[in-house]
């Protein structure tokens, strides 16, 4: 195994003073995040895509144009105008950086940050579904409220419009970002599938781990910080290494979900405890636990092997205690902590990668903020 995948291995780069207390999901040795800078970032993002994306969902036929403007935060469920939290707009503001690194003006990238904001929550939609999750961003799911079948069919819905926005540009870069769109759909699927496949099985590698979680996450995240680029006139290898850095952002963004899916404060997260115990996900902190050998791993393999012998109802009766022993037995193995470290090496490779193209230098900084900021989230 590796030194990026292997549990007992640790980054090198930098001094480490790293802290298992309820709240710290990384090591102190990322730099200081430009927090009022990133969030301008964001609501960049979120302002200029917004009313391009109210307007291709409007084009859905009722009841699912009503059921998507539910999901996206608009209206709540009796259909009256909110201002709720649509979620933290990355995949936009990436698109639109990706037109400026290309030396566009960044409402060139406004198209491909619609496009990969559709298929991500697209993605959202029908996960929230397969898993049963009952709460996002503080508020019911689709599922809940309207049912399955309309968060099926909203979901399939968006996905058509991610295309149907690029493609109707008509021009040769819309194509080419329309292509990058779809094989990063397709890898996110995979990463789907492969993500339940492993709540079934007793045993998942690091490696497995990483490579569903690339496909899972990182694979829409590098294409939305292509899409700009691509639509801007850049060349094939300008986009393939800005998507390097936004795949390995995805998985140090993945690397602190995961963290955040065993000890995240539900009020912060919209999840409920443990969400991700309790969905007997093979998340990289339970995945580097068992690989790293020792008592607590064992005691937890053991826990996990006699868990697949039960039925669902029987594990559901699970208490809050037992929650809480499994998730100190993830960090007495050293799960908690070589996630932690893990999250932070993807993040210098993905700063690695910007150096390899020529960009604004204000844009290069830009980027690097995005990541410190993905990789310090607190819980």
């Amino acid at each position: 195994m590796s030194e990026a995948s292997h549990p007992s291995s640790r980054p090198r780069n930098g001094a480490r003073t790293s802290t298992t207390t309820q709240g710290e999901t990384v090591t102190s040795a990322i730099p200081a995040v430009d927090t009022a800078g990133v969030h301008a970032l964001l609501e960049r993002g979120r302002t200029l895509a917004t009313p391009v994306l109210r307007a291709a969902v409007d084009r859905l036929a009722a009841p699912m144009d009503t059921v998507a403007a539910y999901h996206f935060g608009w209206i709540d469920a009796e259909g009256r105008p909110t201002h709720g939290d649509g979620g933290k707009a990355v995949r936009p503001a990436l698109a639109l950086l990706s037109a400026e690194a290309a030396g566009a003006p960044p409402e060139v990238g406004i198209p491909g940050a619609v496009a990969v904001e559709l298929v991500h929550n697209f993605s959202l939609l029908h996960d929230d579904l397969m898993d049963g999750d009952e709460q996002r961003r503080h508020r019911d799911t689709v599922w809940k409220v309207h049912g399955p079948a309309q968060a099926i069919l909203v979901g399939d819905a968006l996905f058509a419009l991610a295309n149907e926005v690029l493609l109707e540009l008509g021009t040769v870069e819309a194509g080419r970002a329309t292509r990058r769109l779809t094989t990063a759909t397709r890898k996110l699927i995979d990463g789907q599938a492969q993500d339940i496949s492993y709540e079934h099985r007793e045993r998942v590698t690091v490696e497995e781990c990483l490579e569903m979680e690339g496909n899972k996450t990182g694979a829409l995240l590098a294409c939305a910080v292509s899409m700009g680029a691509v639509l801007g006139g850049a060349d094939d290898r300008t986009a393939d290494i800005l998507e390097s850095y936004g795949y390995h952002l995805g998985l140090a963004f993945q690397a602190v979900d995961d963290l955040l899916g065993i000890w995240g404060d539900p009020e912060s997260t919209g999840k409920q405890t443990w969400s991700d115990l309790r969905q007997r996900k093979k998340s990289l902190p339970v995945v580097a636990a068992l690989a790293a050998g020792g008592p607590a791993s064992e005691q937890l393999a053991a826990q996990l092997a006699a868990d697949a012998k039960l039925g669902d109802a029987q594990s559901a009766d699970f208490d809050e205690e037992e929650f809480a022993r499994r998730a100190a037995l993830i960090e007495e193995a050293g799960g908690r902590e070589w996630t932690s470290q893990e999250a932070r090496r993807q993040h210098a490779t993905a700063i690695e990668a910007l150096h390899r193209v020529d960009m604004p230098a204000e844009v290069r900084a830009q980027l690097i903020a995005l990541a410190d900021f993905v990789v310090v989230r607190k819980r």
